[in-house]
């Protein structure tokens, strides 16, 4: 427990409420999936929601059967009684930050732009920020500034299929017909786009890898490279393309050849890296055949639209799985292992790939 996270959490929950109630179709909102949650992350050892409990009675029976001490904003003159209740849920927020050294978490629940000062102020005092809100009631502003971020919408324990069904019928009172043709195209679409996102999730994995490799001289652990994909993108969760753990993503890229994984320094947290032979080899071997195949009279091929060259041998073909951030690079790679030779020509404005010895 000496090594559990300590967690406070605040709810801007008249934010909160609201945007899963217009957002959701009309839905109540359920403080127990956001529990559940955190109790993954750590501890939790200070709960507050901030509101006129006036306007939600029965949310503040539910909230307090989770042991969440209330806050009362009571509502006097319109837009300063939202103002009253961001103030105090702030400084409340930034108070227990020099108070409680042991809180090591803050989760701000709420998709209001305005506490975007705060989660600043919070990761200045050098705390970890998750923010909590309604996918689309959250302003895009406030998710790059946490540690990392959950959409209440995303969380294990929300019912998606029913609102999905509430919020579709408004749309399709006017007439019968567009109910058959808004059914069909949702699941076509979902089928359609998990295998990109797998593809460019296996893209984002190899790169970040790569540059973790390049900027440190040890070794790249699963844990250490989801901080940094949270770091990148704090609403990054690999639950959305299917996979109920990060390990079970890591061995799922592992067996595509985009990672090798190796036993690491702690179980359950293995070392993470890209393949040095395998799939670069194979792809250095067609980048030299395609040259060899595309070279004129003078021996060399232009890098301008050679990469769809290369696509159409092989379909498949990314260099960033591979890990390089540009086709340029991993042309460059291909020559710094001597498979082609790479040079920059002023006549062409382009550069110009030969083989060795051809």
């Amino acid at each position: 427990m000496d090594h559990e996270d300590r967690i406070a959490l605040f709810l801007d929950y008249e934010n909160l409420a609201l945007g899963v109630r217009d957002h959701r179709g009309g839905m109540a909102f359920d403080f127990r999936p956001v529990a559940d949650a955190l109790a993954e992350r750590g501890r939790v050892v200070v709960r507050r929601a901030y509101a006129d409990w006036s306007y939600f009675d029965e949310d503040r029976r539910m909230l307090t059967r989770s042991h969440v001490e209330l806050i009362e904003i009571p509502q006097r003159m319109g837009a300063s009684r939202k103002n009253a209740a961001d103030i105090k849920m702030a400084v409340d927020a930034v108070e227990l930050a020099f108070e409680r050294e042991y809180i090591s978490t803050f989760v701000i629940c709420t998709g209001d732009s305005d506490f975007t000062p705060l989660v600043h102020k919070l990761r200045e005092l050098n705390k970890r920020v998750i923010g909590v809100g309604v996918e689309k009631s959250t302003s895009a502003l406030l998710p790059p500034a946490c540690d990392e971020f959950l959409f209440y919408d995303r969380l294990e324990g929300v019912e998606i299929p029913e609102t999905r069904a509430r919020r579709g019928r408004p749309a399709r009172l006017p007439s019968p017909e567009p109910q058959a043709v808004e059914r069909e195209p949702e699941p076509q679409a979902v089928e359609e786009e998990a295998p990109r996102d797998v593809d460019t999730l296996a893209v984002l994995v190899a790169q970040t890898v790569a540059g973790l490799q390049a900027s440190s001289s040890g070794a790249v652990t699963a844990s250490t490279l989801k901080r940094t994909l949270l770091r990148k993108d704090p609403t990054f969760s690999e639950s959305d393309y299917g996979f109920r753990t990060f390990g079970e993503l890591l061995r799922h890229l592992a067996g595509q050849d985009v990672v090798e994984l190796a036993e690491g320094p702690a179980k359950g947290d293995p070392e993470v890296s890209l393949p040095e032979h395998g799939d670069r080899e194979v792809a250095f071997g067609l980048l030299r055949t395609v040259v060899q195949e595309l070279a004129g009279s003078d021996g060399t091929v232009a890098l301008s639209g050679l990469k769809n060259q290369l696509r159409r041998a092989r379909p498949d073909f990314s260099e960033k799985k591979l890990g390089y951030r540009s086709f340029l690079q991993f042309c460059k790679a291909a020559a710094t292992s001597g498979v082609v030779d790479l040079r920059w020509s002023p006549e062409a404005d382009d550069y110009l790939l030969t083989v060795p010895g051809a």
